[in-house]
Parts: structure tokens; C-alpha cells; sequence
């Protein structure tokens, strides 16, 4: 076990924490608030504790420059709002300079301020240490909270490590907790449900999850590299072509583990990629070679379900069709509605997962929902994350 904030003392230190503020924005405003609205547990116990609170995040991709479609301000006035309190917002191209310094020496205890998108800074993602250096300069105490980062060794992720004791915050405690008890001590039957669109993306994780779960789940896209694999026609339905070979052996491995392991036996087929298009629902066996997969049938939906009712622990990571198109969404949503009215630890492994989870209004119903995709990913493959690593062990 990693220490978190509560385990040290953090009574009136200037505390530097990492945050995952990589928020949507669409003409400079936010239009999901997620990300922020998950730091603030950690950010209120330090406020509460008088602690001085120099928050950091990167957001987007500006390369390494400055450049002001990615600054953090409009985080620094929501963050304002949400608080209720004022966010001094340390700005700088270069993230630390005179000023920045002198502002966080100022910062009494109690108050706020959030420094300029850390990947302003090409060194950031080189986990620079003269950056992280700088970085550390700023406080007494490293907390980490950004799970959506903790796969990147950069300097504020890990490098920052290096200078001052780090811990956790209350959003990685938790992410830990869920995934690792899910995927480590689950209750069981402990079932795996993986969709998206590539096998080879998640290949790392079906192996290392076939040694751990009951059942598991295929959907999405990445069920027709299994039916390739399978002797089957798929028609125009996408294709991870270089995986036919990993998916027979999944298969095989599957097997050879007692794990049952579930593929989609009939398919909603569309004639083109777009909502209004001609559809068919067939088994598996009779797909046309002209037409493409784009969901899960009403057969497997059933036969999934029953799966998900004698589960005492589900794992989900990737949607089970094309559910951003109101046609191809109800083999997400029948599997969604599943999981909110089972009776086990349901944990949504990021991505479009949560996305589809928050779209169809069933956030709330379930035991976790991760606010990583590729983090979650490299969690359930059984990587060690290197923002993870860095912590103090309790």
C-alpha cells in the first residue's frame, strides 16, 4: 500500500500536488468539469489542513511551447468557482520563472494557486530533471492525484519524486483500491468485459486478466478479429489484421485455463458506417460479405446479461458497438443497464467505457468508474505505473 496525504504530516506545508485537469475545452470553455470535480476531495483536506496548495497539469498536446489554446486559466476560474475561494493562477510560458517562485514563497496556508500547463515545457514528457527540480523548488511535500497520468514517468508525474516525499491523493487511493482489489483479491465469479475496436491494443491485458477472471466478455470492434480467427465471414466489419494469429491463441489459452470465454454469436450489420444506413441482425454464421459489424445482437445482449447476473466482481473496458450512433448503441447500453442493476463491484475501466456509462445516465450506479483509460489499461495488464511507483510504501 502506497501512503496517502493522511499519512503525513501536512499541517501548514507548502504542498505541490500533480492533478489531471485535461479537461474538453470548446471556445476557451469547459464542457466537462470530471477531471477537476475529482481532484477536489484531495484539495479540500489540504485547504482544511493549512496546508499551502500549488496545484500542476498539462492539458492537450502543445509540444513542448507555449501556447495559449492550452493554457490552464479557464481550470484556474472554474477551480475558483468550485471552491469558492480565489486561484491565483501563476502564469508563466515557462511554467517557473522569478515570479512564479515568489508567488508560491508568498502562499500562505490555506490558499490556492495553479501553475501554467506543465507540458509548456519539452522536458516535462522526458521527465527532465532540471524541470522537475524547478518543480519541487516550489514546495516541501509531492502529492500525486493524477491517475490519467500515472503510466508517463514525466517530471510532474514521477521526477518530482526525486527531490521531496511523495504520496498519494484521495483519487489515486481509490483508483488503486478498486482496480487492484477487482483485479487481485476479486469476489468471485469475476467476470471481464472487453469491447473497442483493436485486439492488438488489449492483447497484454486479456492475457494477464485470463490467469485472473472466470469469464470473459468480448465485444466491440475487436470481436471480428476472433471471428477471423474463427474461420468466419465478417464482411466490411473492421479487421486488426496482424492479431488473427493472437486471437486464435487467446482462444486456445482460454481453454486450456477453464476460462469461458464469450464472442458475440449474432451481430448487428450495417451497410455503411453512419447511423441512418440499411441494417440486418444475423448470427454470426451468416454475416454478408458486404455488409459490416457495428453492435452486439439481441442474442448476445441476453446471453451476456446472464453472465453479468452471476458475477460477484465486473471489470468493463471498451464499448460493444458503435454507441455514439443512436442505432449501434444498444449493445452498450443493455450492458451498461446490466451492470447498474447487478448486485456486484462494477468497475469501469475509462475511456469510451465511462464515456458511454455517462451518456446513458448510469454513472451513479456504479462502484467505480476510473478516471484513466490508459492508466486503467496498463493497471489491468498488471504494469507497475511509474506515477504509482514514486509513492512512499506505507
Amino acid at each position: 500500500m502506497k501512503k496517502t496525504v493522511k499519512d503525513i504530516n501536512v499541517k501548514g506545508k507548502k504542498v505541490i500536488v500533480r492533478c489531471d485537469f485535461n479537461v474538453p475545452l470548446k471556445d476557451g470553455s469547459i464542457t466537462d468539469d470530471t477531471r477537476i470535480t475529482a481532484a477536489l476531495p484531495t484539495i479540500k483536506y489540504l485547504i482544511e489542513q493549512d496546508a499551502a496548495v500549488i496545484l500542476m497539469s498539462h492539458l492537450g498536446r502543445p509540444e513542448g511551447e507555449a501556447n495559449m489554446k492550452y493554457t490552464l486559466k479557464p481550470v484556474a476560474d472554474r477551480l475558483s468557482e468550485l471552491l469558492g475561494m480565489d486561484v491565483i493562477f501563476a502564469q508563466s510560458d515557462v511554467v517557473v520563472d522569478e515570479d512564479v517562485k515568489a508567488k508560491a514563497a508568498s502562499l500562505e496556508g490555506g490558499k490556492v494557486m495553479l501553475l501554467e500547463n506543465v507540458r509548456f515545457r519539452k522536458e516535462e514528457t522526458k521527465n527532465g530533471a532540471e524541470f522537475a527540480k524547478e518543480l519541487a523548488s516550489l514546495a516541501e511535500i509531492f502529492v500525486n492525484d493524477a491517475f490519467g497520468t500515472a503510466h508517463r514517468a514525466h517530471s510532474s508525474t514521477a521526477g518530482v519524486a526525486d527531490y521531496l516525499p511523495a504520496v498519494s491523493g484521495f483519487l489515486i487511493e481509490k483508483e488503486i483500491k478498486f482496480l487492484g482489489n477487482a483485479v487481485e483479491n476479486p469476489k468471485r465469479p469475476f467476470v471481464a468485459i472487453m469491447g473497442g475496436a483493436k485486439v492488438g491494443d488489449k492483447i497484454s491485458v486479456i492475457e494477464n486478466l485470463l490467469n485472473k477472471v472466470d469469464t470473459l466478455i468480448i465485444g466491440g470492434g475487436m470481436a471480428y478479429t476472433f471471428y477471423k480467427a474463427m474461420g468466419l465471414e465478417i464482411g466490411t466489419s473492421i479487421l486488426d489484421a496482424e492479431s488473427i494469429d493472437l486471437a486464435a491463441e487467446l482462444l486456445n489459452k482460454a481453454e486450456a485455463k477453464g476460462v469461458k470465454m464469450l464472442i458475440p454469436v449474432d451481430v448487428v450489420c450495417a451497410k455503411e458506417f453512419k447511423n441512418e444506413t440499411e441494417m440486418l441482425t444475423c448470427s454470426r454464421e451468416d454475416m454478408p460479405s458486404d455488409m459490416m459489424g457495428m453492435d452486439i445482437g439481441p442474442e448476445t445482449v441476453a446471453l451476456y446479461k446472464e453472465e453479468i447476473a452471476k458475477a460477484e466482481t465486473v471489470v468493463w473496458n471498451g464499448p460493444m458497438g458503435v454507441f455514439e450512433m443512436e442505432n449501434f448503441a444498444k449493445g452498450t447500453f443493455e450492458i451498461a443497464k446490466a451492470l447498474s442493476e447487478s448486485k456486484a463491484i462494477t468497475v469501469i475501466g475509462g475511456g469510451d467505457s465511462a464515456a458511454a456509462v455517462e451518456q446513458f445516465g448510469l454513472a451513479d450506479k456504479m462502484t467505480h468508474i476510473s478516471t484513466g483509460g490508459g492508466a486503467s489499461l496498463e493497471f489491468l495488464e498488471g504494469k507497475e505505473l511509474p506515477g504509482v511507483a514514486v509513492l512512499e510504501d506505507k
